[in-house]
């Protein structure tokens, strides 16, 4: 069974957001300030990784590490040379 889990924060002024589709094949939709930047597709429960960059002079490379599972779906913005990550907060549609 399907089902769609959002996540969202604010970084060094960029609106980050992720939508995780659960199930057989999850997706992981990557929005930056309103604006799909990236996607990816995993065939198990196993964390995605997805490299984008934040549109600033220079341009900062972020990552998001989204695990689909399994349980309640989770996601991580790494930033660029950081050893944690941020919690994305979930969100209610």
């Amino acid at each position: 069974m399907r089902a769609r889990h959002h996540f969202h924060i604010d970084y060094r002024g960029h609106s980050v957001s992720a939508t995780v589709q659960t199930g057989h094949h999850p997706v992981v939709e990557i929005l930056v300030d309103g604006k799909e930047t990236g996607y990816a597709t995993s065939r198990d429960d196993r964390p995605v990784l997805i490299h984008l960059e934040l549109p600033a002079d220079p341009p900062i490379p972020v990552t998001v590490r989204a695990t689909p599972g399994p349980g309640v779906p989770r996601c991580l913005l790494l930033g660029p040379e950081e050893q944690e990550g941020h919690v994305m907060a979930p969100r209610v549609y």
